[in-house]
């Protein structure tokens, strides 16, 4: 089972727009955001099509070692994960739509919204788009104004693109097909993609849950983020020990180790794999970037560097970066002694040079 979480955004929104939820999500799931093109940090790549959206996902989780991958997505973000179910079954673990559908009213209207975007930019959408995507009260909130700069600052032409790909998206046809484990959640008081549009997938998907949000509009999980986060936490299963243990040491290492074991190491074997890993490593009050510099630091003070090595390799696959790993380090040489730091330097530095 994954331990990989990918999160897609909405039209108009960046990655941000998962803060209430990622940082809890993460602390069990090695959590992975990302830009549509023209949003955010994403340069606006000519991708027009829900398959283009949906190839710039795959891509993303190949660079990250992820053969399978659970994925919740919001409205736009949702499509593309329904579009990942049916075409890419192999490489979805779960799915999670939020305030999505099936397809997105009439192609005409998309492509009336992309020549408009083009013309004049996405300033013009802004004030509808508050009235669309939260209810009157929560269009007044820190987050409301947040959302409206990152619809004022996307790009035109990726912002256009992505109106392009959701005139063409028509997936109720295809619903039957997803087979993946799948959890429909839609805001009661949504205009765009209203309670009927979620059950119309959850109709559709055979299997699928619906959880309907009250007092909550198109993006439900910014106002009401503790009822979405509890509906995703019941959906996606807690990975177990020997899950947690190849995200964070790797395949290769583990594999070696598990072919390794003897008659006299099988019992020690499944006792790190059950305690350290699936009781400890798995547990929700530090997320997995914490408990690295934890690890590091006990490693350096115990004088234990013939692991130190594999949990800095852990630690650039739990998101640290050499960098940040430097710091720790140069922590340890105040509280556990120069010497002991300065071997701990020189394993770091030849194992990130390989790395």
């Amino acid at each position: 089972m994954s331990d990989v979480c990918i999160l897609g955004p909405s039209l108009g929104t960046s990655q941000a727009v998962w803060d209430p939820q990622a940082a809890e999500l993460g602390r069990h799931f090695r959590v992975i955001r990302f830009d549509l093109p023209g949003h955010g940090d994403s340069e606006a790549t000519p991708v027009s099509s829900m398959a283009g959206l949906a190839g710039r996902v795959l891509a993303l989780a190949d660079s990250l070692g992820a053969e399978r991958f659970h994925y919740a997505g919001i409205s736009l973000g949702g499509a593309i994960g329904a579009w990942l179910a049916v075409h890419h079954p192999d490489r979805i673990e779960s799915l999670a739509m939020l305030c999505s559908a099936a397809r997105f009213g009439e192609p005409e209207a998309w492509r009336e919204r992309a020549a408009l975007v083009r013309a004049e930019g996405t300033a013009p959408l802004v004030a509808a788009a508050l009235g669309r995507w939260f209810t009157a009260e929560g269009a007044r909130t820190p987050e409301a104004r947040r959302m409206a700069a990152d619809l004022a600052a996307a790009d035109p032409e990726g912002y256009a693109a992505c109106c392009d790909a959701l005139a063409g998206y028509d997936l109720r046809a295809d619903l039957p097909r997803i087979t993946a484990p799948t959890l429909i959640i839609a805001g009661r008081d949504d205009p765009v993609t209203p309670p009927a549009a979620a059950r119309e997938l959850a109709d559709g998907i055979p299997g699928a849950a619906l959880t309907e949000i009250a007092r909550a509009a198109h993006l439900a999980n910014l106002e009401r983020p503790g009822p979405v986060l509890a509906a995703l936490r019941g959906h996606l299963p807690a990975p177990d020990g020997m899950t947690v243990r190849r995200a964070v040491l790797g395949d290769e290492h583990v594999d070696r180790a598990i072919a390794n074991t003897t008659a006299f190491t099988a019992d020690f074997q499944d006792f790190i794999t059950r305690y350290a890993w699936g009781e400890i490593w798995t547990r929700p009050g530090l997320d997995r970037r914490t408990r690295s510099c934890i690890t590091l630091t006990a490693l350096v003070a115990g004088g234990h560097l013939e692991e130190l090595a594999m949990h800095v390799r852990a630690a650039l696959r739990n998101g640290l970066t050499p960098d940040e790993i430097k710091e720790v380090l140069l922590q340890t040489a105040v509280y556990c002694g120069v010497p002991a730091a300065n071997a701990a330097f020189a394993v770091a530095q030849r194992t990130l040079g390989r790395t």
